[in-house]
């Protein structure tokens, strides 16, 4: 389970919006078609009209920069991950994943310690990760920390949202909490967070 999949409601409401337009727009067009049985043809495109850009391309990672064995368990005893990043109105959201691979019980309680790098591996000029949510407008409430245990194999997750900006972070340097071992990971998707901005973080939950 990952919280920020849930769909606010405002979605819904837009949605039915939606739908109402368009039954609007056809109830508009029977009633048209009633009162002019031979209408003229609509006016064909300009080729004039403008023509969006190309997508933005994700910046080539930096192959010199450490990262997170692609297999195996690291030495920490846990391998950490992320998710495709979601947004709508402004807002973006994306999950940090912690699977624990060892064959001990893993402790967790609070939130994680992230710091958001460039394609080289360098920090984002004036990126700040704060514990909770106060701080990103629009971002679900925080829930507050709770006690977790995780057994060998299991996992948990933390939500992590910003405010759209206009650099990218392709790495996340991560300590499942302050004081553990930090792992830097290649995100799966990249945070358009940079510069000047903040990152804020939800508890880890565990994954259901």
């Amino acid at each position: 389970m990952i919280a920020i999949r849930r769909r606010p409601a405002r979605f819904a409401v837009l949605a039915c919006l939606l739908a109402l337009s368009a039954s609007g727009c056809g109830l508009s067009g029977e009633l048209e078609r009633e009162l002019n049985p031979d209408p003229k043809p609509p006016p064909s495109p300009s080729l004039t009209a403008s023509v969006e850009p190309p997508p933005a391309v994700t910046p080539e990672a930096s192959p010199s920069v450490p990262v997170q064995e692609e297999s195996g368990c690291p030495s920490s005893g846990v391998r950490i991950g992320t998710e495709l990043v979601q947004g709508a109105m402004g807002l973006r959201a994306t999950s940090l994943t912690l699977t624990n691979c060892g064959s001990r019980p893993y402790e967790l309680n609070g939130y994680p310690s992230i710091q958001v790098l460039d394609e080289a591996g360098a920090p984002l000029t004036g990126v700040r990760t704060v514990e909770g949510t106060d701080e990103v407008s629009m971002a679900p409430e925080d829930p507050g920390p709770e006690p977790l245990t995780l057994a060998p194999g299991e996992s948990a997750y933390a939500s992590l949202y910003w405010r759209m900006n206009n650099e990218k972070g392709i790495y996340l340097r991560v300590a499942p909490m302050e004081g553990r071992e930090v792992t830097t990971v290649r995100a799966e998707d990249y945070l358009d967070i940079g510069p000047d901005n903040v990152l804020g973080t939800s508890p880890w939950k565990p994954m259901e």
